[in-house]
Formats: structure tokens, sequence, C-alpha cells
């Protein structure tokens, strides 16, 4: 059975830090993704890693504040955030995607599996 578990979100100060895990099981997956959905807004890809070759993209606002590793022992990602913004503020999930085909993946429907969704909010 896969499961994608996240933790580490929470409230934190704008230029704050935090870290997000994900905790992937139950097969082994080519990408893992992260995502965020602020209220009354779509589900925006933020995030990923080839799970395999470590390759990592990001979508252009979090570039040089966000970063993505992973453990391969623990198989989990973590989503490094420094330099928090107001604008940060969102439900950040992970995602696994199974499918080898793609160098990128950044859509919701690139990805098969999803976590439950952590919360992160950044205050001024």
């Amino acid at each position: 059975q896969v499961q994608l578990v996240e933790s580490g979100g929470g409230r934190v100060q704008a230029g704050g830090s935090l870290r997000l895990s994900c905790a992937a099981s139950g097969r082994t997956f080519s990408h893992i993704g992260w995502f965020r959905q602020a209220p009354g807004k779509e589900r925006d890809f933020v995030a990923a890693i080839n799970w395999s070759g470590g390759t990592t993209y990001y979508e252009d606002s979090v570039k040089g504040r966000f970063t993505v590793s992973r453990d391969n022992v623990k198989a989990t990602v973590y989503l490094h955030m420094y330099s928090l913004e107001p604008e940060d503020t969102a439900v950040y999930y992970c995602a696994a995607a199974d499918s080898q085909f793609g160098l990128y993946k950044k859509r919701v429907s690139d990805y098969d599996y999803w976590g439950q969704g952590t919360q992160v909010t950044v205050s001024t």
C-alpha cells in the first residue's frame, strides 16, 4: 500500500524557515513533487526531485529560497524553505509519480499518489 506522510508544517514569521518532510512507502517512484494550495486557488507546483538521479527543479518564485533533497535510506524527501514570505502561506502536499516518462513533472496530473497535506502559515 502506497503511503505518503507529510510533516513539518507550522506557523513562522516572514523571513523564517521551515523544513517539510515526505516519507514514502509502498513502492519506488520516479519523481516526488511538492505542490501547494492557498485558499480559493488551484494546486500549484512548487518543486520536485527525480528519485533515482537526484535532479531537482523548482517553480520560479521559490528558486533560491526552497531546496529539495532526499534521504534514500529513510525513503524521505525534504522541502527546505528559507526566506519565507506571506505569499508562501498554503497547504503543502507531496506527491509521487510512477511513470519514468518525462524529465520534468510539474502538473497535478503527472502524479499518481498524494499525501494528506500540511499547513504552512507565514505571518508578517
